[in-house]
């Protein structure tokens, strides 16, 4: 159901809080949970709170360092769906992954947070119901499978075969420890089957660095 805090694509604000986190990956679908301490990150949250509820979120570059750090092009806005302030002052919150942007232009600090115009035209289908019939969901769960085991991470396989391809792409692009070049491959994906695709390709990757290591150190 569209409303104020889950516009249709026309009524997408034409402006944006930005918070910049490397390594963080939020997707279409997906749900962040953040804990929010700076105090310009506590402006942007309560400024959300007074508006539409949206923050974007967008991956450092690495090219530069500081308060105002070179940024990709392409991040996710997410709707603030869950909040709580703690007693020493902290914001508790989840953000609900809505719809990509690209950055447009970048406007003067607000209260010390980053705001941008996005381009949300390329991400239309964004807001459309996700197709997984080209996704071999078989594959998925066999390269899941041995890279867990090979990094000894436990996982609930029962939760994990339960869930939807749609939610199991999203969850598993957003949770898996990739690199942050390699979560924001993941993020600009023109689908969720190319999605799919990619985190396949770096799991079989990773699987195959991590097995030529044991070759060598065995040898």
């Amino acid at each position: 159901m569209n409303g104020v805090f889950n516009p249709t694509f026309e009524n997408l604000p034409s402006e944006i809080p930005i918070f910049p986190l490397t390594g963080v990956l939020l997707l279409p679908g997906g749900k962040l949970p953040l804990n929010i301490f700076e105090p310009r990150y506590l402006s942007m949250t309560s400024a959300a709170l007074g508006g539409d509820r949206m923050i974007g979120m967008i991956q450092p570059t690495g090219d530069n360092e500081g308060a105002q750090p070179s940024v990709y092009r392409t991040g996710c806005v997410g709707r603030l769906t869950s909040f709580n302030e703690t007693e020493d002052g902290r914001h508790l919150i989840t953000l609900s992954g809505y719809i990509r942007f690209d950055i447009r232009e970048e406007l003067p600090l607000r209260d010390g947070f980053r705001t941008v115009i996005p381009d949300w035209t390329p991400y239309r289908n964004d807001l459309a119901e996700d197709d997984t019939t080209g996704i071999d969901r078989e594959r998925m769960l066999h390269s899941l499978k041995n890279y867990f085991a090979a990094n000894q991470v436990d996982a609930n396989w029962d939760a994990i075969k339960d869930t939807p391809t749609d939610q199991l792409v999203t969850a598993l692009a957003m949770m898996c420890p990739f690199e942050p070049s390699e979560k924001q491959a993941l993020l600009e994906a023109s689908s969720l089957i190319d999605r799919a695709d990619v985190m396949v390709a770096l799991l079989e990757m990773s699987l195959a660095a991590n097995d030529d290591t044991v070759h060598r150190y065995q040898n």
